[in-house]
C-alpha cells in the first residue's frame, strides 16, 4: 500500500500563523478532485488552478488522472482561508501520483500560489510563518521570490525563492538547485513621509510639545481654530520619532504582512503614520470583521495614530481607545475564540473648540451658543481626556511672525537639533529600563510603580507637587501622567532628578482636562 505524502504548510488566523499538514491520497474510482479540511472558496478554487499549472510543467494534471484525488488539510477543525496552500497541494499530488520523487518533508515549509502556468505569486504572512517555522525548529522555507525578502529577515532559516513550480520541481529532483535567499538586512530610517519640523512657522510652545512626546512616547491633544497648524504638527512628529530597532522592525512588518500591506518593501523600517478619515467604522479603527483583522490602531503600532477632527469620528470608536491606550494590545472577541492585536502608538487627537471652530479665537468671533460649545466639546469623554498626556490649545499664529519666522535662517537645523534631543533622551530611558531588567522602551509606558522609582523628585518639587494637587482636580491617573511628563522634561535637561521647573512644565500640559 502506499504510503499517503505530508507536507507542512501554514495558515494565518489574526497576525498569528499555525502548521496546516497537507495530506492527498489517490483510490480507486471515477475521477474526483476533492479538497476536505474547512477550506474556504479561495482554497476549493486551488483544485482548477493546481491542474492548469501541472499541465504547463508537463505533468500528468488531477484532470487526466482517472482516480479520486482527495486533500485533506489538518486539523481539519480549524477553518483554512486563501490562496497560499496551492503549491503544497501541487506537491502533495504529484508525490501521491509518484511523478515526483520523495524528498525530506518534515523539515520545511511551502507556500504560494499558483497562476495558471505555474508561476508562483506572492501570499501575505509570510513573515508570520517565518517566526512560526523559527519558534517550531523547522529550518527551511520554499515561498514566492516575491516574499523570500521577507521570511529571510530571520537569519536562523533557509529560504528559497521560488519562481515557478517546475523550477522548484528540479530543484527538489536534484536537477537544478535553487539558491537560497541572503539574508535581508535591516536598515532603519526616518519617516520618509513626514513633514519637517522646519516646515513649521512659529508655534514654539506647540513645537516644544511635540518634542517632549516625541522623547517619551507621550499622546497629544491639540485644540485651536481652524487653520492654525495642528494637522501640520501632528504629521510632523513622525519625523522626530528615532527609527525602529530590528524587534520593533519585526513587530510592525508581521502586523502589514498579515494584511497584505508591505507592497515591494521587505520589511517596515520607518515608524507608521495613519491617519484614517472619520467615516471609518469601528472594525476598520479597532480591529475585527467577520475575518477578524488588524485595525488602524494596530497598524499604527510602534508608531503614530492621527484622529483629525477627532469630535466627527464615531463615539463608540473613540471609546474603544481607552482599553488598548492603557495595555497596548487589543483584543477582539467573536464566538469561535479571542484574537490579540499589538497597539503600542501614540495618539494624536486634534479638534477645533467648537462646531464653528472660532470658540476663544482673538480674530473672529464664535457664532456658536454656550451649549452647542458644551456639546461638542463633549465629544471627546473625560475618561478617554484623562488618558491623553499632553493636552494644548495650538493658538493662530501673527502673520508677522509668520514673517519673521520665514526670514529666520536657523530654521533648517531645526530639525536635526529636535532629532538629536529625542535621541538622546530615549537613550537615557533605554538604559534607565535596561539596567533596571525592565522591558518599557519610553517614559510613557510605565507602570505606577516604575514611575515612582524613577520619577525621583527634588525636595523643591516635592512642596511644589503638592501646592498643585491641592488646588487641582487631578485623577490618579493623571497626577501619574504628570510624574511620567516630568521624567521625560528630565530626561531633555540629561537630569537624574525631576526638579521644581520640569514638575510645573509637565504640570501646564494637563491643564486642559480641567477645562473641557
Amino acid at each position: 500500500m502506499r504510503s499517503v505524502p505530508k507536507l507542512l504548510s501554514a495558515d494565518t488566523h489574526g497576525i498569528s500563523a499555525h502548521l496546516v499538514r497537507v495530506e492527498a491520497d489517490l483510490g480507486v474510482g471515477l475521477h474526483s478532485f476533492q479538497i476536505v479540511g474547512l477550506a474556504d472558496k479561495a482554497v476549493s478554487e486551488a483544485k482548477e488552478r493546481v491542474s492548469s499549472a501541472l499541465k504547463h510543467c508537463g505533468a500528468r494534471p488531477p484532470s487526466r488522472d482517472n482516480h479520486r484525488i482527495t486533500v485533506n488539510l489538518a486539523p481539519a477543525d480549524v477553518k483554512k482561508s486563501g490562496s497560499r496552500f496551492d503549491l503544497p497541494i501541487a506537491l502533495a499530488y504529484l508525490l501521491a501520483s509518484e511523478q515526483l520523487s520523495s524528498f525530506p518533508l518534515e523539515d520545511s515549509i511551502f507556500l504560494g500560489e499558483l497562476s495558471l502556468d505555474g508561476a508562483l505569486r506572492p501570499v501575505p504572512g509570510v513573515l508570520n510563518v517565518a517566526l512560526l517555522a523559527r519558534e517550531e525548529k523547522i529550518s527551511t522555507l520554499y515561498v514566492p521570490q516575491e516574499n523570500a525578502s521577507e521570511a529571510a529577515l530571520l537569519p536562523e532559516l533557509r529560504v528559497f525563492p521560488v519562481s515557478s513550480l517546475s523550477e522548484l520541481i528540479a530543484h527538489l529532483e536534484g536537477r537544478e538547485a535553487i539558491a537560497p535567499q541572503p539574508r535581508t538586512s535591516f536598515s532603519p530610517s526616518f519617516s520618509p513621509s513626514a513633514h519637517p519640523l522646519s516646515h513649521v512657522r512659529g508655534l514654539r510652545a506647540a513645537k516644544r510639545a511635540l518634542l517632549v512626546a516625541a522623547s517619551g512616547g507621550h499622546h497629544l491633544f491639540l485644540s485651536g481654530p481652524p487653520g492654525t497648524g495642528k494637522t501640520m504638527l501632528a504629521q510632523t512628529l513622525s519625523s522626530l520619532l528615532p527609527p525602529p530597532d530590528l524587534e520593533e522592525g519585526i513587530e510592525i512588518t508581521r502586523i502589514y504582512s498579515s494584511v497584505g500591506l508591505l507592497g515591494k518593501n521587505p520589511i517596515w523600517t520607518c515608524r507608521p503614520f495613519r491617519n484614517p478619515h472619520h467615516s471609518a467604522s469601528f472594525a476598520a479603527l479597532i480591529g475585527g470583521g467577520t475575518d477578524p483583522r488588524p485595525g488602524e490602531i494596530s497598524l499604527a503600532h510602534r508608531g503614530v495614530l492621527f484622529l483629525d477632527e477627532a469630535p466627527e469620528f464615531r463615539r463608540d470608536a473613540l471609546e474603544a481607545l481607552r482599553q488598548p491606550l492603557e495595555a497596548g494590545e487589543v483584543h477582539v472577541s467573536r464566538v469561535k475564540g479571542t484574537l490579540s492585536f499589538p497597539a503600542r502608538f501614540m495618539l494624536i487627537l486634534a479638534m477645533n473648540p467648537c462646531p464653528c471652530g472660532y470658540f476663544g479665537d482673538v480674530s473672529q468671533a464664535c457664532q456658536c451658543t454656550a451649549r452647542e460649545v458644551f456639546r461638542y466639546q463633549k465629544k471627546i469623554s473625560g475618561p478617554l481626556l484623562d488618558r491623553i498626556d499632553i493636552q494644548i490649545e495650538v493658538p493662530r499664529t501673527p502673520l508677522e511672525e509668520l514673517r519673521d519666522a520665514h526670514s529666520d535662517k536657523t530654521g533648517a537645523n531645526e530639525d536635526e537639533i529636535f532629532r538629536e534631543a529625542v535621541s538622546r533622551a530615549r537613550k537615557r530611558q533605554s538604559d534607565r529600563f535596561g539596567a533596571a531588567g525592565l522591558a518599557f522602551r519610553a517614559n510613557a509606558e510605565m507602570s505606577s510603580n516604575a514611575t515612582e522609582r524613577f520619577a525621583k523628585l527634588h525636595s523643591s518639587a516635592e512642596e511644589l507637587l503638592r501646592r498643585m494637587l491641592k488646588g487641582s482636580f487631578i485623577s490618579t491617573r493623571g497626577y501619574y501622567r504628570i510624574l511620567k511628563i516630568a521624567r521625560t522634561i528630565a530626561d531633555l535637561d540629561a537630569s537624574d532628578e525631576v526638579s521644581a521647573d520640569h514638575l510645573g512644565e509637565a504640570f501646564q500640559y494637563r491643564l486642559k482636562e480641567s477645562r473641557i
